[in-house]
């Protein structure tokens, strides 16, 4: 036990930042325990936003941040796109032991973030209103929360490099730096929304301002570890002048990341829209569910990203064998994982949803999305583990390709199909999501045991 605690210890401080010579187990080990915290802070920022707006303002300003959220899912897979371009590009120069080239990919990175970011910024900022009336917002509300929605696309820059920030530093196998930066937004936030709401009564606008200076102070942590800290990147003045062939292969890699998130997501609202025709309770009781879902895969996440920064590094270092074995051995860890979770989700769900709501329509249905959603488990600790994988080496097609086929061509007709043509109501889409997520999981395994993975170049 004490072993466990000095690794866990060791994890946190991030001392180790090269991982392809040290023992796979513990390479896995202290990149997960960053990543899956990394993982968790990301989750508390529309959490906490949430909180205080609903306490201390209402409902019209959850409405607000709400409707200007959805919109921000854009901005937020195109970011997540760039961060795994980040990871498996940086990744690669840190296994080949070239520091000037994963400093040159950093400086890109910056860049290409600073240039989307703005400009989406300011396309936000002009056009707040008319973003909110789009989305369905009162006049009222428009009035009241428009100021808010501005804050936020203004903060565009810093909501991007947070991400793309976080990939890097990933790949440099520096995932403590990336962990702490995000835990230290967090506890920004936090205290500035506890300080501006309730006590200083900004309204709306002070989550806005929060969450701002909050991610823009992280953004500002990471670039001090990057220029000072990482002894594996060395990034210089000469590096900020745009290099067509890194920026051509960062986006390249990047689209496929962002239409992976994009495709996964629009599923959702197709899936959403189906079960509206059974009524709202059935809907709260699902979005209960995928809620409670979606936090208790955070750490699966977290070993998804170990993966892919080991699948990076050790292919730089001339490794495809040990970047192949890493991943199975992080797939069948993370197998073991949600295989726990959904043994108690089999027993104790209806614990978890009565948690959010007592009504027992909504209950019922929250239970049974999880107990049927949870029979897929073993597949998908293999099926996220290797779609990371196949990201962090750079083939980011391979994932956006199988999600296109598995999530539109499969889950969402065979959700129609079971739901109304079979007249299976609910569960027909609850057991769409199990079969097509297990499915994603073979035909990835499939893919990845080709190993055409191993040859991608970066």
């Amino acid at each position: 036990m004490r072993k466990i605690i000095q690794l866990f210890m060791h994890a946190i401080r991030g001392e180790e930042q090269n991982y392809t010579d040290i023992s796979i187990n513990r390479a896995i080990f202290l990149l997960s325990v960053p990543m899956i915290l990394e993982m968790i802070g990301e989750s508390l920022f529309a959490v906490v936003d949430a909180f205080f707006v609903a306490r201390y303002i209402g409902t019209e300003g959850v409405a607000t941040v709400g409707l200007t959220e959805s919109v921000l899912t854009l901005i937020y897979s195109l970011a997540i796109g760039l961060s795994a371009a980040a990871t498996a590009v940086v990744a690669r120069r840190i296994g080949e032991g070239n520091k000037i080239g994963a400093g040159l990919a950093v400086a890109q990175v910056i860049m290409i973030s600073l240039v989307f970011g703005v400009s989406v910024g300011i396309l936000g900022f002009v056009f707040a209103e008319d973003i909110l009336r789009l989305m369905g917002g009162s006049e009222h509300l428009i009035d009241k929360g428009s100021s808010f929605t501005r804050i936020i696309f203004a903060s565009s820059p810093s909501i991007v490099m947070l991400y793309t920030l976080s990939g890097a530093l990933r790949g440099a196998g520096d995932a403590s730096t990336a962990m702490r930066s995000i835990l230290l937004a967090n506890l920004i936030n936090i205290i500035m929304d506890y300080i501006l709401i309730p006590i200083m009564g900004f309204g709306v606008e002070g989550a806005a301002i929060a969450t701002t200076v909050g991610r823009t102070i992280g953004v500002l942590y990471q670039l001090y570890a990057l220029y000072g800290g990482n002894a594996n990147i060395q990034i210089l003045a000469k590096q900020f002048v745009p290099n067509k062939e890194v920026i051509k292969n960062i986006l390249s890699m990047a689209a496929g990341g962002t239409g992976q998130f994009l495709i996964q997501s629009a599923s959702w609202i197709f899936l959403t829209r189906i079960l509206s025709t059974f009524g709202s309770e059935v809907v709260a009781g699902y979005t209960i569910a995928i809620r409670i879902i979606i936090f208790t895969i955070l750490p699966s996440w977290g070993m998804s990203n170990a993966a892919a920064t080991l699948v990076g590094q050790n292919l730089g270092a001339g490794k495809p064998e040990r970047a192949e074995t890493s991943v199975w051995r992080t797939a069948f860890y993370n197998m073991i994982f949600l295989l726990l979770v959904g043994l108690i989700f089999a027993f104790f769900a209806k614990n978890f949803v009565e948690i959010f709501s007592n009504d027992p329509i909504v209950v019922a249905n929250g239970v049974l999305c999880l107990q049927i959603v949870c029979l897929g488990y073993i597949f998908f600790g293999y099926g996220m583990v290797i779609g990371q994988s196949l990201n962090g080496a750079g083939d980011t097609l391979s994932p956006t390709i199988i999600n296109f086929v598995c999530f539109w061509l499969l889950e969402i007709p065979l959700a129609y199909f079971l739901a109304k043509t079979l007249d299976w109501g609910p569960s027909g889409v609850f057991w769409s999501i199990a079969i097509s997520e297990s499915i994603l999981a073979v035909v990835a395994i499939f893919v990845f045991r080709r190993g055409r993975w191993k040859t991608m170049t970066v």
